[in-house]
């Protein structure tokens, strides 16, 4: 209710593949969008919450019904911009929002994911770290709580810096060592989720790199501020403890943090050159195409059956990269397919149809 364009909109998916059909713009990507905030609390188009909430609603609320091995499980979000999400989970109210994450297991790929191979390493790490939360649930909280220990620091770094600045001395850095102490705690623990987590999705990725592709020599990799970081977290937060220690100097003449897991990267290559700057468009669609299959595939693998969207991915790809792709998901238990034109998507993911126009969705 309220969301992006719609007052309201109830959409029941069946099982298998549904495909979304409409002309840009009518609201087809709103939809998944929805689950994909469902399942991250977070959009993958936006990084605020104020576009998520319809012109003139002071609120958003999402109610989805998830069903899994016959029990169905009612996880409802409200979005109010400014102010902490709300959830219900069973009809209960949760103590925090992030209570949900797990509820809704999706693998959402959209044409924002080039942004994977071409991008940032912000982007990447964001992918890692949804598919890390995906994976085991709890790393939402350590997610959370390292961003919240990482804000608290930079905020007291930086007003150290504007003091100085402003001829007040060097300002009051009395807790930046209880800081460290947490940043180091919960620093080590994503970074050893997110070091298990790309070892284990490598294969996948380049696996899925040679399906869609038809060529192989995608390889990834995770590149950390730790010169070649342990994989025992005790281990991991010495190493992160010392290296604030090191970097506090640099860190309180520039007033932000330096070291920890939110500079690192995924390095993503193609044979022996870095993806990024070198790889074609197509290879880069490929290559974000596999980082989401790859995603999927492991998720299966582990017992976990997570719903697929592909966002208007169809228009994007070449006929032979179609064919691969619906050959490569046609088993899934359920896929949400948007597009603008019916024919650019393969006959195999045909389901389920449903013609979205403004403000309205209907099963046909």
């Amino acid at each position: 209710m309220d969301f992006r364009s719609y007052p309201s909109a109830t959409v029941d998916f069946a099982p298998g593949a549904n495909v979304l059909v409409g002309q840009n713009g009518v609201g087809k990507t709103n939809l998944v969008e929805a689950l994909g905030y469902v399942a991250t609390l977070a959009s993958h188009r936006v990084g605020v919450d104020a576009p998520l909430v319809r012109a003139g609603a002071a609120s958003a609320v999402i109610r989805t019904a998830v069903v899994h091995d016959g029990r169905e499980l009612l996880v409802e979000l409200s979005i109010t911009p400014g102010k902490a999400n709300k959830a219900r989970i069973g009809r209960a109210p949760a103590r925090r929002a992030r209570d949900v994450l797990g509820a809704l297991r999706l693998v959402l790929f959209a044409p924002e994911d080039l942004a994977l191979v071409r991008g940032d390493p912000a982007e990447r790490r964001r992918y890692l770290d949804d598919v890390l939360v995906a994976r085991q649930p709890r790393y939402g909280g350590v997610r959370a709580d390292y961003e919240r220990v990482l804000k608290q620091r930079n905020a007291l770094l930086r007003t150290a810096y504007l003091a100085r600045k402003v001829g007040g001395g060097a300002g009051d850095l009395s807790t930046l060592d209880v800081w460290d102490m947490h940043l180091a705690q919960y620093g080590a623990e994503l970074l050893a989720g997110r070091l298990d987590l790309v070892a284990t999705l490598a294969p996948h990725v380049a696996k899925a790199y040679s399906a869609v592709a038809v060529g192989g020599g995608a390889a990834i990799s995770y590149r950390s501020g730790l010169d070649d970081p342990p994989s025992d977290r005790a281990a991991l937060q010495d190493a992160l403890a010392g290296a604030l220690r090191e970097a506090r100097p640099s860190e309180v003449e520039r007033g932000v943090t330096l070291v920890g897991p939110h500079r690192d990267d995924l390095e993503l290559r193609l044979g022996e050159l870095p993806a990024k700057g070198y790889a074609s468009h197509g290879e880069s669609w490929s290559y974000a195409l596999a980082l989401r299959l790859a995603a999927y595939d492991l998720l299966r693998a582990e017992g976990i059956e997570p719903v697929l969207v592909l966002d208007d991915v169809f228009a994007e790809l070449d006929t032979g990269r179609r064919e691969r792709l619906a050959m490569l998901v046609g088993g899934a238990s359920q896929v949400l397919v948007t597009c603008a034109v019916e024919a650019d998507v393969p006959t195999a993911l045909r389901g389920a149809r449903y013609e979205v126009s403004e403000g309205e969705v209907r099963r046909v």
